[in-house]
């Protein structure tokens, strides 16, 4: 299959060339999945796709377009080059587009450390079926579980190849697999939901249906029963589920697009401090089994791992091509693409400096406050840090949790914040984003 989209790509090159393009490239990706539903122990919904979709990217002048299609017949490849060609020439010039330099292209690289994908037989309808059921099972044995909402499992494999007239070509292939369900106790309108879901790029490393489904049916009865929390300035404990989210907005706010806009946050903060001393935020995208891995960006250019902060202080912005010629700027190899639109940038891999005490040592540390493990909405000022979401958990006195609480409001400010967060030490490290629970001092909450 890497072999015929190499070809396709190609192919894709050359029908650009033909069709009067300066410079090109180009995007093949193929997948195949399944995916398997059940309730209530019988088959609920099955599902099974395949397909290949090709983008192509041309340059006229200083002008670009873009056009995509899933037909591979030489017939479609030509036309796809002719509209773009048409396209490119009449939109408007910008003078940060173009492929790299030669000279900046990877020319060598090992996929194999990584371990993208499992070389392992995929698994049957009837595997899949049969972890979705014992996930339903589990959390049925769970005392207070009342329904089972729903429990799947999947598995997909895809593989992309990307070239371009620079001399670049370079491809490879992932695996997943997963499992979740999602578990209610209550009835009518005392009905309260919680889910747990875990995914793999190798399914030998995946959880145990069994185990995943407990796990959901244990979270959802821990929810019956809810009452509104106090309204007053609070510690806020952000759980291990939910933390990556908090970073998240941090990651948004230095990404170069927010940057080159003028509309971030964090747009004067090169090189203060963002997140307290100690702690640094890396990206690594040569981690083995893990989902943000990859030895290239969608420009070509080499990943390597660097600190975004570094001892608390902002290192760097998240940099493509564009973004980094707009800036003066190098490229941090951060180019993602789909088949339809050109190059943005995106961070991979992340982890978060892990602490030194565990979740439960914070949340006897934090005295009266909130443990946060679902949020629900969002408004975020991406100009000035302002956050605001509705957020449900567990009310937290004197370090000992009393009991569980939704409909209310966390509010605060990102830059502060985050410059106050006390990390634990349960980040998961097989997850693209290692961020442990996350301990926030004086947020306020909305509540009763």
């Amino acid at each position: 299959m890497t072999a015929s989209l190499e070809s396709l790509t190609f192919a894709l090159l050359d029908a650009a060339k033909a069709a009067g393009a300066e410079a090109a490239d180009s995007i093949a990706v193929s997948g195949d999945s399944q995916s398997i539903e059940v309730l209530n122990g019988k088959l609920e919904h099955a599902e099974r796709s395949e397909g290949v979709d090709l983008g192509l990217r041309v340059f006229v002048g200083q002008r670009q377009a873009c056009v995509s299609a899933s037909d591979l017949r030489p017939e479609t490849l030509r036309a796809m080059a002719e509209r773009a060609v048409a396209m490119a020439s009449e939109a408007p010039e910008d003078p940060n587009c173009g492929l790299a330099d030669p000279s900046q292209l990877a020319t060598a690289w090992d996929i194999e450390p990584l371990e993208l994908a499992d070389p392992s037989d995929a698994p049957t309808s009837a595997e899949l079926q049969q972890d979705a059921l014992e996930a339903e099972e589990a959390a049925f044995a769970v005392k207070g579980v009342t329904q089972v909402q729903g429990s799947g499992a999947g598995y997909s494999r895809s593989a992309i190849h990307i070239a371009a007239t620079n001399g670049f070509s370079g491809g490879y292939a992932r695996t997943s697999r997963s499992t979740s369900c999602v578990a209610i106790t209550g009835e009518g309108l005392e009905m309260e939901r919680d889910y747990n879901g875990e995914g793999r790029i190798f399914g030998a490393d995946l959880p145990s249906a069994t185990e995943i489904g407990r796990i959901a049916g244990e979270r959802a009865v821990s929810r019956a029963g809810p009452k509104k929390p106090p309204t007053g300035a609070y510690p806020v404990l952000f759980d291990e589920r939910i933390s990556s989210g908090l970073i998240g907005h941090l990651v948004a706010a230095i990404n170069g697009s927010s940057i080159a806009r003028g509309s971030s946050w964090l747009k004067d903060a090169m090189g203060q401090q963002v997140l307290p001393e100690g702690l640094s935020l890396i990206e690594d995208p040569h981690r083995p089994r893990t989902s943000g891995s990859k030895p290239f960006d969608a420009e070509g250019l080499s990943t390597t791992r660097r600190a975004i902060i570094e001892n608390g202080i902002l290192q760097g912005w998240t940099l493509d091509l564009a973004t980094a010629r707009k800036l003066g700027l190098e490229s941090t190899a951060n180019a993602a693409r789909g088949t339809s639109a050109p190059p943005s940038p995106s961070a991979g891999n992340l982890s978060l400096t892990q602490g030194t005490e565990s979740r439960e040592d914070l949340i006897s540390m934090m005295g009266t406050g909130l443990i946060v493990t679902s949020l629900i909405g969002s408004s975020i000022n991406a100009n000035t840090g302002d956050y605001s979401r509705g957020a449900s958990g567990f009310w937290v006195e004197n370090g000992v949790i009393t009991g569980p609480v939704n409909e209310c409001t966390i509010a605060g400010n990102l830059r502060e914040m985050l410059g106050s967060i006390r990390p634990a030490n349960d980040g998961r490290a097989h997850l693209s984003r290692v961020v442990p629970s996350l301990l926030v001092e004086g947020l306020t909450i909305a509540g009763a």
